[in-house]
């Protein structure tokens, strides 16, 4: 298991629109992925999961992949969580 600790830079954090691309870019993963804060993990590739999750901008969240491609999977999935904008 591939997992990576980080503070979400989004400025809207994870609200409707960067959850979307969020859900959307972790479901081009094979892997299971999990995202996670306070120790409650959902789904990284369901939208009401993650929206569920309410993450703001300044939290710190936990990243968790399994799979062929889990190291991608986090990698990509924190470059956008570390983002300063959201386009």
């Amino acid at each position: 298991m591939v997992e990576k600790v980080l503070t979400v830079h989004l400025p809207q954090g994870l609200a409707a629109r960067p959850a979307a691309e969020f859900v959307k870019r972790a479901s081009s993963f094979s892997s299971q992925v999990r995202i996670g804060k306070n120790g409650h993990f959902v789904d990284a590739k369901s939208v009401l999961g993650v929206m569920s999750m309410a993450i703001a901008r300044g939290e710190t969240v936990t990243l968790q992949a399994e799979g062929s491609d889990a190291e991608q999977a986090v990698h990509a999935l924190a470059e956008l969580l570390e983002r300063d904008t959201f386009e």
